[in-house]
């Protein structure tokens, strides 16, 4: 706890100080009004996206805690897990950055897909929720691989009799980059409603994301006190 709450500060010292360095930087080279735009629009941003991360840390607990993912395991998940949500979210970025310089109508799709979200969430459920186990991508899974039924230590695939077999630490992995899919879908329309500035999108995301890993242990540990 001890250590993933001292990252979590570094990681989000970090940031601040990335903040502080673009209004330097702007302060001196184009004006003290475009540097405190800038610089307010960076923290806004980064400020909405570390908030939505907590949605995939407790997504990332129900996977752990449904494959009884040992904690000595769930290091390298995570590592993966950040890297393809940084990958997805550059890629997301890039397509709405250029879909909202060539079309500007396109920001009130993004509004209305955050309404429509909001709505849904507040509305109450019609059925109750479906086991984790009738999940239609881990049935698809488990229906056209091998899956060991044990893990391997941190490996996604081994080898026996020549056979390649995938580990259930594989199916965490393939759950959690689709869960960071399904949530870059939901967060960048979020930041573009504070700028779409292309730059401050994507720093303002990557500094929100590179201290997922330290914060899911911290509130890992404060889900098991409660």
């Amino acid at each position: 706890l001890k250590e993933a709450g001292i990252w979590s500060l570094i990681w989000v010292s970090v940031a601040l100080l990335f903040n502080l360095a673009i209004w330097l930087w702007l302060d001196h080279s184009a004006g003290r009004e475009i540097a405190n735009q800038k610089g307010l629009e960076f923290l806004t941003g980064y400020l909405i996206e570390k908030s939505l991360a907590v949605d995939n840390i407790f997504v990332f607990l129900l996977l752990f805690g449904f494959f009884k993912v040992p904690d000595i395991y769930q290091r390298r998940v995570l590592v993966y897990g950040v890297v393809g949500a940084i990958i997805m979210r550059a890629v997301m970025i890039f397509i709405g950055a250029a879909l909202v310089a060539k079309f500007s109508w396109v920001l009130y799709l993004f509004g209305a897909f955050l309404v429509f979200t909001g709505l849904k969430m507040m509305l109450p459920e019609k059925e109750e929720q479906q086991d984790l186990a009738n999940n239609p991508v881990l049935k698809w899974l488990r229906r056209h691989l091998r899956v060991t039924d044990e893990f391997h230590e941190e490996k996604f695939f081994i080898r026996r009799n020549g056979i390649l077999w995938a580990t259930p630490l594989f199916l965490v992995l393939v759950m959690i980059e689709l869960t960071d899919l399904v949530f870059a879908v939901d967060s960048i329309p979020a930041i573009f409603a504070v700028t779409t500035d292309p730059f401050i999108v994507f720093t303002s995301n990557i500094f929100a994301i590179m201290g997922l890993r330290a914060l899911y242990f911290l509130l890992a540990d404060m889900a098991d006190r409660f």
